[in-house]
């Protein structure tokens, strides 16, 4: 990219966006394999020492998957010719896009864990540095309101302080994944998935070593860090901080979907893997409560948040999760595939709409030049086109009858119904069903603060100012325009897409892990249906009264009933879970740190620092004094003595000869009268 480059910045621009064409387009070619239920798989040989390959798995799942990729990555790559023009680092920013987008479809065509790991690595950092684009952290680009503390954290972070806080938090679950795999690879001996579901020997020893639910839910731990899921969630929301294309890349086409894929590509392995289907429901059962529960926690979210970006991205969450909830329910029934189409037909339903809306979102925000809902109002007759289109989205995710989220949210609702478990099935279509309330009033809320009322003061004043507020350009809408003709289009034939979608899944359920799969016969659940058009009615009804007709206030409400003002607010905040994590995690490093700086750095090894050098010059002042006195002062009597001596000696020696025979004579007289 940067050599390109070199040519022009259009040159350059246009080089990034032809070539998530042109994956685009190699991804369509593949189609027919798909449509046939054919699977493409090549191998090389990658480390012969552990007999370790890399290949490529081209089968109806991956196929599906790389074409919403790529047709959804070309789509936002147009958009940001647009939103993109002027902005400084372009040459970054479409190679980080491009890695992104390419580092997704190696995710996908892998054919083993350790070779998609490497993909997984690279939506991470790309991740990192895209939502840290905008680095200068100028206030401007704060996600949250500045100054707003919950517990004492703020709730407003900069583009930097996102991206590592997303970068660290989803390496938590990478780490789960990576000891996953492994564990995996120690029992069975292989990454491969096709080997994997050729030889359930691997299940049966993870089984017997009671390692088998552990290692699943250690894989599965990977995919609720990048999918943003529940308790590892946190990172999404504060992701907003980067561009709104890359915040529509993140949601709808990479990132995010990569955990979903995960399960989608697992799911069936491991329950062909086990003899006894009950032997691994618990990890299906803990895959659809975490589904769940995340998607209830973040609708909740999406119901108070007045930043427009914010409450996509709590939408994703949410979404995300009913996802979650369709792939683990598709383990806890007798009809897998019911569950497992429900799973991906949402996910390839909500990447559409979800493209959409960010990127009318991000529209929205360029023109206004605020992100908060509460500054807009009033916009459907400046911005006619983003209003029909972000219109046609929002409804989709509400659920609204003949539009694609109404069929996939109702399959998966549906597929809940065939829960075995009378307290699962309770309990989980309880937290779904209130879930779809929920959805459907923040959809509405969203578009009736945004388009709907009178203008605020802050449009007011923005156009007083001769700043006046238009629709966006043709490369920025034209792109979320088409999402919603294919909105609209999958919604008119709901039904027949999702046969689609079974019959090829269902051959790549067959071949690949050798499931037992009944023709597809297309039947409306009759309670499911009703629960998504009630769904819509309640919580619509209520945005329409509050936010789009206007006919109650809101905030009057919400002061007259006291609990309703401590959900607010008690939402407003995240759940507290954020500011806990910060003040045990980030605050209880930091006291921490100071506590082993204070007594441990400073109380004990400073001190040590002192003590050694002071008992080393004291040892070494003692021993120079030893060395004095005692060495040197015996050395010098020793010598003081030789010399007295010597002194003393040597006045015997007179030179006088008589005076040594006298001597001799008396010595021997002596030795005589001794030995005598």
């Amino acid at each position: 990219m940067p050599v390109v480059a070199r040519a022009g910045n259009k040159i350059r621009d246009y080089y990034a966006v032809s070539l998530t064409l042109i994956s685009a387009i190699l991804c369509a070619l593949m189609l027919p394999l798909a449509i046939a239920g054919e699977t493409f798989h090549h191998q090389v040989m990658w480390i012969a020492a552990l007999d370790i390959t890399a290949g490529v798995l081209a089968d109806p799942l991956s196929i599906l998957m790389s074409n919403l990729v790529g047709w959804l990555s070309f789509s936002i790559m147009i958009y940001s010719l647009g939103y993109m023009k002027g902005e400084e680092n372009m040459t970054r920013y479409w190679f980080l896009m491009v890695f992104f987008i390419g580092s997704m479809q190696l995710i996908i065509f892998s054919d083993n864990f350790l070779q998609l790991f490497f993909g997984w690595e690279g939506v991470g950092l790309c991740s990192y540095a895209l939502i840290s684009f905008w680095n200068k952290d100028l206030k401007k680009d704060y996600v949250g309101t500045v100054g707003k503390k919950a517990w004492g954290i703020p709730l407003a972070f900069s583009p930097t302080h996102a991206g590592s806080k997303a970068f660290l938090m989803t390496r938590v679950g990478d780490v789960s994944f990576l000891i996953g795999i492994l564990t995996l690879f120690f029992f069975s001996g292989t990454f491969d998935f096709v080997k994997l579901s050729e030889s359930h020997g691997w299940a049966v020893d993870l089984a017997q070593s009671g390692l088998l639910i552990p290692v699943a839910v250690f894989i599965f731990g990977g995919a609720i860090g990048k999918s943003a899921q529940f308790p590892l969630q946190e990172w999404l929301p504060d992701a907003m901080a980067g561009p709104t294309s890359v915040s529509a890349l993140i949601h709808a086409a990479t990132m995010v979907k990569a955990g979903v894929f995960l399960i989608a590509r697992i799911g069936p392995i491991f329950i062909t893997a086990v003899e006894n289907v009950a032997t691994i429901m618990p990890f299906f059962e803990f895959v659809a409560w975490i589904g769940a529960i995340t998607a209830f926690l973040a609708a909740s979210q999406a119901m108070v948040s007045k930043e427009l970006k914010k409450v996509l991205a709590y939408s994703t969450i949410s979404q995300i999760g009913y996802m979650m909830l369709a792939f683990g329910v598709a383990g806890m029934t007798s009809n897998f595939i019911a569950g497992y189409v429900a799973g991906f037909f949402h996910l390839a339903s909500h990447a559409v709409f979800k493209a959409g809306l960010f990127m009318a979102a991000g529209a929205i925000i360029h023109a206004t030049h605020t992100k908060y809902m509460t500054d807009m109002g009033g916009l459907r007759t400046k911005m006619p086109i983003t209003f029909v289109a972000m219109t046609i989205a929002a409804g989709s995710l509400a659920g609204i009858p003949l539009l694609s989220g109404f069929w996939s949210k109702d399959a998966i609702l549906a597929s809940i119904l065939d829960v075995e478990s009378s307290m699962s099935l309770i309990s989980l279509y309880a937290i779904a069903s209130i879930t779809a309330v929920m959805t459907a009033f923040y959809s509405f809320r969203m578009i009736g603060m945004v388009f709907f009322g009178k203008p605020s003061k802050y449009i007011k004043k923005l156009e007083s100012s001769g700043k006046h507020i238009r629709e966006a350009p043709v490369l920025m809408y034209a792109p979320y325009v088409v999402l919603a003709i294919i909105t609209v289009a999958i919604g008119l034939t709901g039904p027949t897409v999702e046969g689609f979608l079974e019959n090829s899944l269902a051959h790549h359920l067959e071949y690949a892990v050798h499931m037992e799969i009944p023709e597809h016969v297309f039947s409306l659940n009759r309670i499911a249906v009703s629960t998504s058009i009630i769904a819509v009615l309640i919580g619509g009804g209520f945005s329409y009264l509050f936010y789009i007709g206007n006919r109650m206030s809101p905030d009057q409400v919400i002061t007259r009933i006291p609990i309703l003002s401590k959900l607010q607010s008690f939402f407003e905040n995240r759940w507290y879970i954020n500011s806990l994590y910060y003040i045990v995690f980030i605050n209880g490093s930091l006291r921490l740190s100071k506590f082993i700086d204070k007594y441990i750095e400073t109380g004990i090894l400073s001190k040590l620092n002192t003590v050694v050098p002071d008992y080393s010059i004291s040892s070494s002042q003692t021993g120079g004094k030893f060395d004095k006195y005692v060495v040197d002062g015996t050395a010098t009597r020793i010598a003081n003595l030789n010399l007295f001596l010597s002194r003393n000696i040597r006045k015997l020696q007179t030179g006088i000869a008589e005076q040594y025979v006298f001597v001799f004579t008396m010595g021997i007289i002596a030795l005589i009268i001794l030995l005598g």
